[in-house]
């Protein structure tokens, strides 16, 4: 454990010891206090399934105003971060002035037991133990203590990435050749993809690299939004010995799972995206028995408290305290409605715009594969500088933002990304814009 957190854990164990004023006490009554109750959602009627959910327009009416959001675009790019609802932007604020008051006597007396009673919230709303998650500032940090900490590659091992692999984990990967001696290989993901062309990729890759000793699985890459079946290929790699650490930066919190339906050992996960808690919360998951086959982070004590595995600093303290609401509203509103939700306005547009000349679709019509994520190109214009042009006649001419994404091998392409809170008119203005742009 770093020496901060322990002198926090001590100073925080010291504070029902130390006599309070009524100041210290007023302040504490504070820190407890949390935002009024979440305004309440109309009630599902019973027997209604999280398809026909998707379709009430009321409900997500009702949704949709629990969130601030800006006429000034059509904000087609809720892949960054998720907005923050009203009721958590609440809580965060109150918590964000509290802590501004209270200052050292709050984070070195009451922020340590609040700290984990996030972090087991988290892990409850992940489905696993408390001791089996350290909360880290995103899933990049996360991946990135997991990657680079991965202790049991010897020099010569194979290490696997895809081109559907974020950008930073893709640069951490290929550093183990530095640090650990690995032979860092890449594949590139079929395009059109399919289920049993993805799955059928990785099964080669095992059989053409026997020394194959890691791989990096992304569950929904930023790119084109597939779903890649990471429990699949996570059995088939442990079959064989090979350990995958997977990237759910995307996945946790819009799709109906928990971290042991992945069959891995390793995670990184985002919890400022689809779960709408402040900017800067994550979580890194390492299986009970697995802490070990991570290093200690520079330095910090070896041992299996999962904690010694990342060291933030002084962290956003209301960021951290602001967690267990946004959870309380994911779940009120519930992962598998939202899934729905996000399906049906993804195939919105994506089905509409399959019928447009000119426009390429980069989505499967598998309900398997499908997240809320998914991109197009102009027919024949794969370039980076393409999708920047067509990023920005979008914004442009049509008010709508839509953002351009590379490093896919079949070619850059434009990334639509409807939030919960997205009206279903404004993925029929992309699509008008669409045919507007392909007759152009």
């Amino acid at each position: 454990m770093n020496p901060q957190r322990r002198a926090l854990l001590r100073a925080g164990s010291l504070a029902a010891a130390l006599p309070l004023t009524a100041g210290a006490v007023s302040a504490a009554a504070s820190a407890a206090a949390l935002a009024p109750p979440l305004p309440p959602l109309p009630l599902v009627p019973t027997g209604t399934t999280p398809e026909m959910l998707a379709s009430n327009q009321a409900y997500w009416q009702a949704v949709a105003a629990q969130y601030d959001t800006t006429d000034a675009i059509v904000q087609l790019d809720n892949a960054f971060w998720g907005s923050m609802a009203r009721p958590v932007l609440r809580h965060y604020e109150q918590q964000l002035s509290m802590v501004n008051r209270d200052n050292a006597w709050y984070a070195r007396m009451r922020f340590p037991a609040d700290f984990e009673a996030a972090r087991a919230a988290a892990a409850r709303a992940l489905g696993v133990a408390t001791d089996e998650i350290v909360l880290t500032r995103g899933a990049t940090e996360a991946l990135q203590v997991l990657i680079a900490g991965y202790n049991r590659l010897q020099p010569g091992d194979a290490v696997l990435y895809a081109d559907i692999d974020y950008d930073n984990m893709i640069t951490v990967t290929r550093w183990l050749q530095q640090r650990r001696g690995a032979q860092v290989v890449s594949i590139d993901i079929p395009e059109p993809f399919t289920h049993d062309n993805v799955l059928a990729a990785y099964v080669a890759a095992m059989e053409r690299y026997p020394k194959l000793k890691l791989m990096l699985l992304t569950h929904v890459n930023h790119r084109n939004g597939m779903v890649l079946p990471v429990a699949e290929i996570s059995r088939l790699a442990r079959a064989r010995g090979i350990d995958v650490i997977v990237d759910t930066a995307h996945g946790f919190g819009q799709l109906d799972m928990t971290i042991p339906d992945l069959q891995a050992d390793f995670a990184g996960i985002n919890l400022h995206k689809w779960i709408g808690a402040p900017v800067g919360v994550g979580a890194a998951y390492i299986k009970r028995g697995r802490v070990a086959d991570i290093d200690p982070y520079l330095g910090e004590k070896a041992g299996d408290d999962i904690r010694t595995r990342v060291h933030t600093g002084t962290v956003n303290f209301a960021a951290y305290l602001s967690l267990p609401a946004a959870l309380d509203l994911h779940a009120q509103i519930g992962v598998a409605n939202k899934q729905a939700r996000l399906r049906l306005l993804r195939n919105r547009w994506v089905e509409a715009a399959r019928g447009i000349d000119g426009i390429e679709v980069l989505a499967s019509s598998d309900p398997r594969l499908t997240s809320a994520i998914a991109s197009f190109r102009l027919k024949g214009k794969t370039s980076v500088a393409d999708s920047y042009a067509l990023s920005k006649k979008l914004v442009q001419e049509y008010g709508i933002f839509a953002v351009p994404r590379d490093g896919l091998a079949s070619g850059a392409c434009v990334r639509v990304t409807p939030g919960i809170f997205t009206p279903a008119s404004h993925l029929d203005r992309l699509v008008d814009a669409l045919r507007k742009v392909a007759r152009g």
